[in-house]
């Protein structure tokens, strides 16, 4: 009984793994994947204010004690301190290694994500998947980063409003994470890889 619900929880996660490793063996799904995180990683950037459009030349300033800013908090949930101020021509970007690894993770989720979706709507047998199923997902994600959504939602929904959507803020990284980790399974678990080997 044991080894049958552990076989139940493995196997959904055994398509996933094969399902991924199928799509990155397409170059077509590998393009997806490629521009879905790239994309994603700059409007996540740029949503959560650590990327402007107003550069000054090239140059790199730092704080002066690195290593313990790095843990420092910043303002917003799950958001720490910048460590680095980089200007890269017309763009400006705020480092924090923290902050940079959150999205970098974010990003490659939701690249997983849109390559099996492609890789899914490629495949006849896989009906049903839309082909949105892992854009969805990233929604509550990038909402989190509060720098450029939350001030204009909060001007439009008035003072009541704004209350509650101010400590639903909080929760929007979390579940963002889980709706792409789901959606991720979700999706594998419709592929059927030897069908496309």
């Amino acid at each position: 009984m044991a080894t049958a619900r552990s076989d139940a929880l493995l196997e959904p996660l055994e398509r996933t793994a094969a399902a991924i490793r199928l799509a990155f063996s397409r170059p077509g799904s590998v393009a997806v994947f490629a521009v879905a995180t790239a994309g994603y990683l700059v409007g996540y950037l740029y949503a959560t204010g650590d990327l402007a459009t107003t550069g000054a030349g090239w140059s790199v300033t730092t704080v002066p004690e690195p290593l313990t800013r790095t843990f420092e908090p910043g303002p917003g949930p799950f958001r720490y301190e910048p460590i680095a101020l980089v200007d890269l021509g017309t763009f400006r970007l705020l480092f924090s290694p923290l902050n940079a690894g959150l999205a970098v993770a974010l990003a490659i989720l939701v690249g997983v994500n849109l390559a099996l979706s492609y890789l899914a709507i490629r495949q006849p047998a896989s009906c049903g998947i839309g082909a949105g199923s892992g854009v969805f997902a990233a929604v509550p994600a990038l909402l989190s980063g509060s720098a450029c959504c939350a001030p204009v939602l909060l001007l439009v929904l008035g003072i009541q409003a704004s209350g509650l959507l101010l400590t639903a803020v909080v929760w929007l990284l979390p579940l963002g994470i889980v709706a792409l980790v789901g959606t991720l399974v979700y999706l594998g678990g419709r592929i059927d890889p030897t069908a496309m080997a």
